[in-house]
């Protein structure tokens, strides 16, 4: 993002503190958890008017919340610093006006996707321009479109996954190019689970295989579908990815598959498709397998031969890392040219996600026709 504003050196200091990672974080938000609770109850025993209890209640209720999130953004590292935390508010004309001139780093700008066809209401999505966008013969882009997973939103990967500061660090060694990033909405609410399939709780494919890609491209001028278009997501996100780039190989040739299980699943495990089958697909198994990922690569289809596929997974993520190590043979077997990344303790958390799309990126910019391709690129996969 283009920034005017003068050094400041305790910005700078504030901005990189961990709010994660660092011990007496977490120690004072347990602490004023149990500061919550202990004030509620003395609130609810204590003879004082109808005012002073209410406000007393409801600071501890807010208290309690702040405790909660904390502890779930220290376990996710959802939000790592406090310069996360404190964001940026960029705007597309502020680093458009330098009359072509390509600034040092590249901008997230808003975009609201009409469903024009697919009739899914969206959350607004985030899209990730890199410096070369903005040169004054700007080029053609390729794209990575990039999943949130559930509960998520579009932030989730300019947040705890990092995307826009990978992509700067990307474009920063090739002269401002790099990926356009595409971050839209998959399931339409915090609490929704679309699982990115056409069903009773919206037309999720419909939205992004086709409402998306079209409004990217008028709106950016990026390259069109296909082999200059990858997929990539996390947790939810990542079986996404991965079903959808099967189903659709003419508009995706990558797929980044991170932690996501072996295909779409509205519980937590890959044992529970019986809820599935009756809440996505309408009680239709024929549905279901049309959308599951080992079943399409079973059928040996051609055109799996051109695609690229990346898992990434941490050595402790459960059902995730038993999908991926089912899901990549197959994939290979199926003439997809395929890596596989194991985090050696990693769990089902930001830490793993951000640094998969760190350690992928540039063997997808290779596959995107961004740079030539290197075995170093992959190296430390397993095939």
């Amino acid at each position: 993002m283009t920034d005017h504003r003068p050094y400041d050196p305790l910005i700078d200091v504030l901005g990189s503190f961990s709010i994660t990672a660092w011990w007496p974080v977490r120690a004072v938000v347990l602490a004023l958890g149990a500061v919550a609770v202990v004030a509620a109850v003395r609130a609810l025993r204590r003879p004082a008017s109808p005012v002073v209890r209410t406000l007393t209640v409801t600071a501890a209720v807010l208290l309690a919340l702040l405790t909660v999130g904390g502890v779930v953004n220290a376990h996710y590292a959802y939000v790592p610093t406090l310069g996360e935390a404190l964001g940026d508010a960029s705007s597309l004309s502020s680093s458009a006006d330098g009359g072509g001139r390509i600034p040092a780093k590249g901008q997230v700008v808003p975009l609201t996707v009409a469903p024009t066809t697919s009739n899914f209401s969206a959350r607004q999505a985030q899209v990730y321009l890199p410096p070369a966008w903005f040169a004054r013969h700007r080029p053609a882009l390729p794209v990575i479109m990039l999943l949130h997973g559930e509960p998520g939103d579009p932030s989730d990967w300019t947040d705890g996954g990092e995307a826009a500061a990978t992509a700067d660090a990307w474009a920063a060694q090739h002269h401002g190019v790099a990926p356009v990033l595409v971050m839209p909405d998959i399931n339409g609410s915090l609490t929704a689970d679309t699982e990115c399939v056409d069903s009773p709780v919206g037309n999720a494919e419909t939205y992004l295989t086709v409402d998306v890609p079209a409004a990217v491209q008028q709106q950016f001028g990026t390259l069109p579908p296909g082999r200059s278009w990858a997929l990539a997501g996390l947790s939810e996100g990542g079986s996404c990815a991965i079903m959808l780039t099967l189903r659709h190989p003419d508009l995706f040739s990558t797929f980044g598959d991170y932690a996501g299980l072996s295909g779409p699943r509205v519980g937590d495990t890959d044992a529970d498709t019986d809820s599935t089958v009756t809440g996505l697909f309408g009680g239709s198994r024929q549905a279901f397998a049309a959308h599951e990922p080992a079943e399409l690569l079973a059928t040996g289809d051609p055109a799996f031969r051109t695609l690229g596929g990346w898992f990434e997974v941490g050595g402790d993520d459960g059902d995730p890392l038993a999908a991926a190590q089912r899901l990549a043979p197959l994939a290979t077997a199926a003439g997809i040219s395929t890596c596989l990344v194991v985090a050696p303790g990693g769990g089902h958390t930001f830490d793993v996600w951000s640094a998969a799309f760190r350690r992928s990126l540039p063997w997808m910019t290779a596959r995107l026709g961004l740079v030539a391709a290197d075995p170093q690129m992959t190296a430390g996969c397993q095939a």
